[in-house]
């Protein structure tokens, strides 16, 4: 499985703006001493020295902060020196300036650092959470190939809630992906209730209906369970729900699916692209308070050796550029190749970075599984 994270400085523009950035106080301690230390000049520009600390405290640790300070400060003095300004009432009023900046910058950069190493640590708590709901996937799994791959937007410290699992059963091989409205601790816990239910009922209940109802059951004690008092805004919980779709892939050539208000998946079958819609369409998952949801029935399609099965959250197909044009998804695929899923996937992967240019506004997952020839893989063209 692939876990990326997008974050500040992912993308080559963010470097070179923060490369700039950084270079900014160099330039105008630069900028300063080759004015005033120039025979022609008429204005004194030792005020400007002030900023070069407040921009270092931008990019910069407490230490690089307070070694510009000081360097501001040598360069005050030596450019009064030259210019013989010493006794000036302006001078020493630049040069307490410049120690009042230089003290708030360094104790605004030492705060910066503490709050970065801080989000840091949460964040690879989240990521660890992030990895009990999306385990690795293996290579193969029975009958079919698999690849698999979760990008996380950025979204500060607070953890999403797309889930994904497959699992071989006496069955067949057996997959939900599902992704839970919201974010944060509720939202990681209803995917965990979710995850954790369909694990477990995989291996036991032979009609696939009977799988969904245990992954609603579970969710619905979840939200029993909840302490309410734990969640910033109390109607969080009302407005929650959890899209899921079930696949299973037997030894015949068929897939059948259930979806639960979830993106449909899509299959490829000689460089074609089908989605996969449901003929009944059911509403997510904790909504049956509100919704009465018409019997579940299991709709088969054909899954003939080679094909491939794409399934996503809808943090792929809402990708957007700066066009505020969605991702092409089935167009993508088609033109695509890929020996392996594992290939294709990161191909994939990467076509959809660059539609939405570094930046996704939701977490995104994919498994992509193929049917297997013979027991074997074979070239995709």
């Amino acid at each position: 499985m692939r876990f990326i994270r997008f974050a500040p400085g992912a993308s080559g523009r963010s470097h070179t703006l923060f490369a700039v950035t950084r270079c900014l106080p160099f330039l105008v301690l630069a900028a300063v001493l080759s004015i005033e230390l120039s025979p022609a000049h008429t204005l004194y520009t030792g005020p400007l020295l002030s900023p070069a600390p407040a921009l270092a405290a931008v990019t910069m640790g407490p230490f690089g902060t307070g070694g510009v300070a000081l360097l501001a400060m040598a360069v005050s003095a030596v450019t009064a020196t030259h210019n013989n300004v010493w006794g000036s009432e302006m001078v020493y009023a630049n040069l307490l300036a410049l120690l009042v900046v230089a003290l708030a910058s360094v104790a605004t950069s030492a705060v910066r650092v503490r709050r970065d190493r801080e989000l840091a640590q949460i964040r690879r708590i989240a990521e660890v959470s992030q990895n009990v709901v999306l385990r690795p996937l293996p290579a193969r799994i029975g009958v079919v190939n698999t690849a698999s791959v979760y990008m996380a937007a950025e979204r500060g410290a607070q953890i999403g809630g797309d889930l994904y699992e497959a699992m071989c059963t006496r069955y067949g091989v057996r997959l939900i992906v599902g992704d839970v409205r919201g974010k944060g601790l509720a939202a990681v816990r209803s995917a965990a209730a979710v995850v954790g239910a369909f694990r477990e009922a995989v291996h036991y209940e032979q009609d696939l209906a009977e799988v969904m109802h245990r992954c609603a059951a579970a969710l619905a004690r979840e939200y029993e369970l909840l302490d309410r008092s734990q969640l910033q805004d109390p109607q969080e919980l009302e407005e929650q729900f959890v899209t899921v779709l079930l696949a299973q892939v037997s030894d015949e050539s068929l897939v059948e699916l259930i979806n639960r208000g979830h993106p449909p998946p899509l299959v490829m079958r000689e460089r074609k692209v089908r989605s996969l819609d449901p003929a009944r369409p059911l509403p997510p998952l904790g909504l049956e308070e509100f919704l009465s949801p018409p019997p579940i029935c299991v709709e088969s399609f054909p899954f003939l050796p080679g094909d491939r099965l794409l399934l996503h959250t809808d943090g792929v197909v809402e990708a957007r550029n700066h066009y505020d044009e969605f991702f092409p998804l089935h167009r993508t695929m088609e033109t695509l190749d890929g020996d392996t899923p594992g290939e294709y996937l990161d191909r994939l992967r990467h076509a959809l970075v660059r539609h939405a240019e570094g930046r996704l506004a939701d977490d995104a997952a994919m498994v992509l599984i193929e049917r297997a020839i013979g027991g074997a893989r074979r070239p995709f063209l």
